[in-house]
């Protein structure tokens, strides 16, 4: 028997998503024998994982620290007001599982790091990245290049984001696109939920399609938006053949 076959209530659930053309029952099938990563459950990976739970990826491993904070409620969805003081990823856990049951949910309290990021990505098919520090995005970036896993980056500050799919070996990685941690960056900016949810909603129809191999994806290719001017740009990413990560692959 196959384990990936749909059952009854899955062909019910996804049956709307599954009349897409490219997609069917052998997309579906695809997903869910999927396991993806998301590095953070805030204001980009919050949305993005509600977004791949209601599709039907079969197990989504969550990593991120801390505790709900009121700051926290004006973005990241997968956060209630009763939950504050309490474990995100544990809010993350039960709120995904309310929607989709169906699914096995990794609540692991940690950020990625240097010491995490090999052995997370490594039971990963997929990796998204919603972090907002750069060092947890390198060390992500590197464990992926390492492990030639795909990953999906998503970022925003205030009113824009962008959106990139990593191929490693065949896309720039992040290190080209990033050398070296912006000085100027910080742990605290503006951020619309809005906006970050724009951006999660982008990444999580690249994931749907590395997995699925629907459409053609992102891959070298830099998605720019401005939502205070509603407009987008595609701006070519480029290897760089001197990269410390991936110039050798």
């Amino acid at each position: 028997m196959n384990p990936l076959a749909l059952n009854e209530e899955e062909k019910a659930v996804y049956e709307w998503q599954m009349w897409i053309d490219g997609f069917g029952e052998t997309g579906q099938q695809k997903l869910k024998g999927a396991t993806a990563l998301v590095s953070r459950c805030g204001g980009l990976g919050s949305p993005l994982s509600y977004h791949l739970a209601s599709a039907g990826i079969g197990r989504l491993i969550i990593a991120h620290a801390g505790n709900v904070k009121p700051s926290d409620l004006n973005r990241q969805i997968l956060m209630t007001h009763d939950w504050l003081g309490k474990p995100r990823v544990e809010s993350a856990r039960r709120r995904l599982l309310e929607l989709n049951p169906r699914m096995d949910v990794v609540a692991i309290p940690e950020n990625i790091s240097d010491e995490n990021a090999c052995s997370l990505v490594s039971q990963a098919d997929i990796v998204f990245d919603c972090a907002p520090l750069f060092p947890e995005r390198f060390a992500m970036n590197r464990a992926c290049v390492e492990l030639r896993k795909p990953m999906i980056e998503a970022a925003m500050f205030d009113m824009e984001g962008q959106v990139t799919t990593i191929v490693p070996g065949e896309t720039p990685c992040l290190a080209c696109l990033y050398p070296k941690n912006p000085p100027q960056w910080k742990r605290q900016f503006p951020v619309l939920g809005a906006v970050s949810a724009m951006a999660a909603s982008i990444a999580a129809v690249e994931g749907v399609k590395v997995i699925t191999g629907l459409g053609k994806t992102l891959a070298g290719t830099l998605l720019y938006y401005d939502s205070r001017n509603m407009t987008f740009q595609r701006i070519p990413a480029v290897r760089r053949p001197d990269c410390p990560v991936c110039g050798t692959l």
